[in-house]
């Protein structure tokens, strides 16, 4: 049975791509890190275009090789054709971006675990479970690699699947230029391009720039190149043009590219040119698995390709399938796309690390009401925390759904401590009690602070407002979830704004939403609301309208609890629960209030106060699935 639609086999790599632009490699200050590698790029952008994608090859056993099999899990792809090779480190590229052609880049990739793959890392069962094989053009430079790729190659044609070719030419990596000419993208080679013609009766569709194309034929004139590989290969071939978009040719090569079969191109900004060949295959392979026409299928690409050219990065360029129909549909309104505020606002949200279908947060982010604790000091309430985190890990016992609200300054140890658990971890950032809103010293005046952040936090951002503030007040307090808003989209963090109009003014069932509207008025798409427990489904209707009217893919709502008692909780959950946007709660104190002050005072022991707040914890997270699983009412 064909449960994957397509394998991309070959390099796999963590890309550092300098943050600075416009200055050279040896400037640059700071990195991101991305999973890279053609084959690796391609498997994800394919995933995210909504195809079931897998990749082969190999990772260290070390924290790099963990981070690509983790990055693309959350994308979505297959795993089991990764191996973990004990003996040899994962692939590094470091990178960057000099101008719209330049791209200094130095490939660490000495006896690296890629190019270790071997026959044996086939598996022919796994094979057969594919619709299409691609394979990258540097895998086929060294004899152990070569050998694994045309045996993934061989059983694909056996089993029917078709089979691709991303010619992927970098002289660099054919042992032809220097560490230091990384971005080198033509050397003539006879012996590369009779290495290469010896395999190209083996696919069906084969992809290159022109100069991919000059090294696959053996000459610089690209229609002879062209032709060239038509003699061995009865391939559609795909030729990339750059801005001139790219031509398919199914039979007999004419007397000029302009000739074949193409798509629209896109007149955009070039930011980046690094990954946009990666993007291009992504949409191309979409289209072909699809049996699209040519020209719709090398529409797919181009666009895919702009993407690639309009941001940072390689694969976290790449477009989801319902941002790209957004784009093919609305067409281009700023050139450079990473500028065009609708276009990020849908690839950010249609693009997330992880989804949470449902979260349940014990909350001890709480500082000022436990400094207020008689016999409470700081180094008591840190204490106190990591306790609090030893109840959320007993009750959560490694399931997902399950969450915490921590703060840093108070809770540290416990906040580094719940990092790699698999838990929803939100972090504050409000200096407590604050209106207008003030943030956390730690931060700093310019938010940089953020950028200290595990990728895996929250930001949650309290705010004290109602829609009837006065203008200067609702002013300072937009004007500072604003910067922080941004703040966290530049830092990849997702945001939580939590607004508890009820404090400060008289509410109906329609004041919720209206802080909500106004939000997303001034630009505001937090990824998280958290809000208080309303009192009415009139209002919990108001809300979720609200909000699916302007962010149809929003994380979700989470409910606070304002240290209800149980009893009341229970009844503002099942008002709740039927909406589907209603995703959990992040509750505190009424789980350890009690026991915060029993603790201070010296009245239980750790191992009590853990019990018991586990015990709370685990009696209020019944309820909440209780209610799920009893709503009734029309949501």
């Amino acid at each position: 049975m064909k449960t994957l639609d397509v394998i991309t086999i070959g390099r796999s790599s963590v890309d550092l791509y300098g943050t600075q632009v416009g200055g050279r490699l040896e400037d640059m200050g700071s990195f991101q890190k991305y999973i890279g590698g053609s084959p690796t790029n391609m498997a994800a952008g394919m995933a995210r275009l909504g195809l079931k994608s897998a990749l082969i090859t190999r990772v260290g056993d070390e924290h790099m090789g963990r981070f690509i099999r983790e990055e693309l899990v959350r994308e979505g792809v297959d795993v089991r054709g990764v191996t973990t090779d004990p003996e040899r480190l994962t692939a590094l590229v470091i990178l960057g971006i000099r101008d719209d052609k330049q791209f200094p880049l130095i490939f660490y990739r000495e006896n690296c675990a890629d190019m270790a793959l071997e026959t044996g890392d086939i598996d022919p069962a796994f094979i057969a479970e594919a619709r299409a094989v691609v394979a990258t053009g540097t895998h086929l430079s060294h004899p152990r690699t070569e050998a694994a790729v045309l045996k993934a190659l061989t059983l694909a044609r056996q089993h029917g699947a078709r089979t691709g070719l991303d010619i992927d030419y970098r002289p660099n990596l054919w042992g032809l230029a220097g560490h230091g000419d990384g971005e080198s993208r033509f050397i003539a080679s006879a012996a590369v391009t009779a290495k290469l013609q010896a395999a190209l009766h083996l696919f069906d569709l084969i992809v290159g720039t022109e100069e991919e194309f000059h090294i696959a034929g053996g000459t610089t004139d690209t229609i002879a190149a062209l032709r060239a590989v038509r003699a061995v290969s009865k391939a559609t071939l795909v030729c990339k043009r750059g801005p001139m978009g790219a031509a398919a040719f199914t039979g007999a090569i004419p007397d000029s590219l302009d000739d074949g079969q193409t798509g629209p191109g896109f007149p955009i900004e070039v930011f980046n040119v690094l990954g946009a060949g990666d993007g291009f295959m992504s949409g191309l392979v979409k289209g072909w698995m699809d049996d699209e026409p040519w020209p719709v299928a090398l529409t797919y690409a181009n666009a895919c390709g702009a993407f690639a050219v309009s941001r940072h990065g390689c694969t976290p360029a790449y477009p989801s399938w319902e941002e790209l129909q957004f784009f093919l549909k609305r067409g281009v309104t700023t050139p450079a796309l990473r500028k065009d505020a609708d276009l990020e606002q849908i690839h950010w949200s249609t693009n997330r690390r992880r989804d949470w279908p449902e979260v349940r947060a014990f909350a001890y982010d709480h500082r000022s009401q436990l400094e207020d604790i008689p016999g409470a000091t700081p180094d008591k309430i840190a204490r106190f925390k990591e306790l609090c985190l030893d109840a959320t890990l007993a009750v959560a016992g490694g399931k997902p759904g399950y969450g915490l609200l921590c703060d840093n300054r108070l809770g540290r140890t416990a906040l580094q401590r719940a990092a790699g658990r698999g838990l929803w971890i939100g972090r504050p950032v409000e200096w407590p009690g604050s209106r207008p809103l003030a943030l956390e010293p730690e931060l700093g005046p310019d938010f940089g602070g953020l950028a200290e952040w595990p990728l895996e936090h929250v930001v949650k951002v309290l705010c004290f407002c109602h829609p009837e503030d006065e203008v200067a007040l609702r002013d300072a307090q937009e004007a500072t979830i604003t910067r922080l808003f941004h703040a966290c989209r530049r830092n990849r963090l997702e945001m939580l704004l939590e607004i508890i109009p009820s404090k400060v003014g008289p509410v109906d069932d329609a004041t919720t939403a209206r802080l909500i509207t106004r939000f997303y008025d001034i630009g505001i798409y937090p990824d998280w609301w958290k809000l208080e427990p309303m009192q009415t489904t009139a209002a919990w209707a108001a809300t979720c309208d609200a909000i699916t009217a302007r962010d149809r893919h929003v994380q979700g709502i989470v409910i606070l609890g304002l240290g209800q008692t149980e009893d009341e909780l229970a009844a503002s959950f099942r008002l709740a629960a039927p909406f589907p946007l209603v995703k959990g709660f992040a509750v505190g104190r009424t789980i350890h209030a009690d026991v915060g002050r029993d603790w201070m005072a010296g009245r239980i022991s750790d191992a009590d106060a853990t019990a018991t707040m586990a015990e709370n914890f685990r009696r209020l997270c019944g309820i909440w699935d209780d209610a799920r699983k009893g709503k009734g009412a029309t949501a």
